[in-house]
């Protein structure tokens, strides 16, 4: 894995990492499904497509070691809850599937902000 040569990324980053990437394609296939269901899904498409673009974007920033991704894992964490919060409550496998994993990534986030 291209990540084992990142010598700044320890286990808790790497993990980090894998979570933001898990959580903006899972957020990428929710915004996609959800748009295909009416507007009563516009709040799940809008954080979904939020957190897919933080979450990619905190995982860059880890990757090259930016001295500020600590701020941005904070962000990322309260946009992840906020999401999976929106996502638990519509049964779509696909929103089921946000809820699962996003709680997960803003635990790491949170860690590594916290770090």
């Amino acid at each position: 894995m291209a990540l084992d040569k990142l010598e700044h990324a320890d286990e808790q980053m790497q993990e980090c990492i894998d979570n933001c990437l898990d959580a903006a394609q899972v957020c990428e296939w929710c915004a996609d499904a959800c748009a295909d269901e009416g507007e009563e899904m516009a709040r799940c498409i809008r954080l979904c497509r939020d957190v897919a673009d933080i979450a990619s974007l905190h995982a860059r920033w880890m990757a090259r070691n930016s001295g500020y991704h600590a701020e941005l894992g904070e962000i990322c964490a309260e946009l992840c809850e906020e999401c999976a919060e929106e996502c638990e409550q519509h049964d779509n496998e696909h929103c089921q599937a946000c809820a699962e994993i996003l709680p997960k990534c803003a635990e790491s986030c949170r860690e590594m902000a916290s770090a």
